[in-house]
Formats: C-alpha cells, structure tokens, sequence
C-alpha cells in the first residue's frame, strides 16, 4: 500500500478520480485552457500506475471507426501527437513524439464483412482520413508476405494510423498539469455526498478520512469507474475485459513494417521495432474481478 498524502487544502474547483492517461490530459487541458483560473485536485491511488489500463496500453491510434465522431476524434489526437510542442505552448523542452504510421489491415474474409469494410471506408473518407479498400490483389502487391487464402479483400490506412510513444505523452501531461497548478496526491476516494436534490457531487471523502468539497469530479478511473459511479448512485455499464499482447522475436524479420493486422480470426499482430507484438480477446469474454491481471499464456500457444 502506497502511503497516504494529504491535500493543501478542504475545496477544489474540479476533483478528479484517476490520476493516468485520462485524470491527468483533463488535468492538463484544463490548466492549460485560458478561460479556466479554478484549482484541480488529482487523486491517485497508486503513483506507481503499475495496474492501470495506461501501464498496459499498446498506444495504438486508428482512425478505422464507423462513427463519424469517433473519426475525428482521431484526427485531432494524431494533430496533437504531431504538434504537442505546439498544444503545450510551445514549449522549448517538448520533444518531438515517435509515431510508428504504417496503419491498420483490417481483413475480411466473407462478403458481409468485406461490404462493412466498404460502407466504413466511405464514412472515413467523408471526414478525411486516408482509408483504403484494397482486392486481395492489392494487398498482395503491397505485401507480398501475406497469407490471403481466403480473404476477399481488406482496409488499409497509411495516414496518421499506428502507433506512438504514449509513455512520453502521459509525462508530459502530468509535468504540465503540476506547472499548471493541478494537485496530485496519493490517496483513494471512497466516498461521496450529492447536494440535497441529488443532482451533483458536493465532497468527496479520502481514504485517509480527510473530506474534500468540490464544484466538479470527473471519474477517470478506468475499468474501476463504475466502482467510483456508484459513490454518487450512479450506475455505468463499464466493466473490465482482459485483452492479452504477447511480444516475440522473429528468426527472419519482414522486409518492411507490418501494419497492425487483423485478421478474420480476431488475432491482431503488427510490428514492434525489432519485434513483433500480437493478441487477442479470449474466446470466453467475460468481466473479471478489477484486481485480475494474470496472464493466460494458453491463448498464445493454442489460438495466436
């Protein structure tokens, strides 16, 4: 257990729950908004983040969505992984993020699938990204390593689709929030009190019993944010999933990139500098306790 600190003081403007990726770009973006002079105050239960979805994640970016809100979205994330200097106020200290562009394949081997491919493509077109339906024969002439029997045809997207240093970027959202003003301790929200109408969050009580009023809390708290939701009566159809990668060298490596591949199987593999990086769902799928982080290595050696 972590030991508790305490805050500087009993009342923060905006409380946030979840001090990763998320807790601390709110942290960042709204120290960082010129029309936001209020105090934040982060809670974070484990400053190590060992167990947190942004320790885990493979900081991939995609713009392969059939929604058009998510499209964009991810558009603007790729502009600001780009330009972060640029976003953090030109900061002299910022460098450049590594960003890995050589897309997502997704693979289709059935009518049905393929026609989704397509109707997607369309979507993603219309707000600009640079997805592409390609034949099997396309596929092959861009990447001959490919096993296509089978497959009927696959999208593809070169532009701002791949991944990146997601590590350095949470770094600096924590470092900017901190110059901003943002407070981070390390502590646990266990509790809250709504207003007397029930509409909002007025406090928040720490493990530490120390009580905090606030204007606003933002759950950031990942798989565990219906656990926070329910401190204030509200249930959120969050739940955590486990998804397994597995790293491993190739005795002869491709002669280029391989995208973030998927195939029809569910198993997805991309390239990882000198690696090589692949995963999938299990086949039994189903919510696991939030404290659950063993491994299957059964799923690597009988389905990847």
């Amino acid at each position: 257990m972590n030991e508790l600190s305490a805050s500087s003081r009993k009342r923060y403007d905006v409380v946030i729950v979840g001090g990763a990726v998320i807790g601390s770009s709110v942290a960042c973006f709204l120290g960082n908004n010129p029309d936001f002079d209020g105090s934040i105050l982060v809670v974070e239960k484990d400053p190590t983040y060992e167990f947190s979805s942004t320790a885990h994640t493979n900081s991939c970016m995609r713009q392969q969505f059939s929604a058009e809100i998510n499209i964009r979205i991810s558009k603007f994330v790729a502009d600001y992984v780009k330009n972060l200097r640029h976003y953090l106020g030109d900061d002299p200290r910022v460098l450049d993020l590594a960003f890995h562009s050589y897309g997502y394949m997704y693979l289709a081997d059935n009518d049905a699938f393929a026609d989704n491919l397509r109707a997607a493509q369309k979507i993603q077109q219309a707000c600009g990204a640079g997805t592409q339906f390609m034949t099997p024969d396309d596929i092959a002439r861009e990447y001959p390593f490919y096993n296509l029997d089978g497959i009927i045809g696959g999208n593809h997207n070169l532009i701002d689709e791949g991944y990146f240093d997601g590590g350095t970027l949470f770094d600096w959202y924590k470092r900017s929030a901190r110059e901003k003003g943002a407070e981070y301790v390390t502590n646990e929200v266990v509790a809250m009190t709504r207003n007397a109408a029930g509409t909002r969050v007025e406090s928040v009580t720490l493990l530490s019993g120390d009580v905090i009023t606030c204007g606003q809390v933002v759950n950031a708290s990942g798989p565990c944010a219906v656990l926070t939701s329910r401190m204030a009566g509200i249930e959120i159809p969050v739940e955590p999933r486990k998804r397994y990668t597995f790293v491993f060298a190739a005795e002869t490596l491709l002669d280029r990139d391989l995208p973030l591949t998927i195939d029809p199987s569910g198993v997805h593999v991309r390239s990882d500098g000198a690696y090589y990086l692949a995963g999938c769902p299990p086949d039994d799928d189903h919510a696991v306790d939030y404290d659950d982080f063993e491994q299957d290595h059964s799923i690597w050696e009988s389905k990847v």
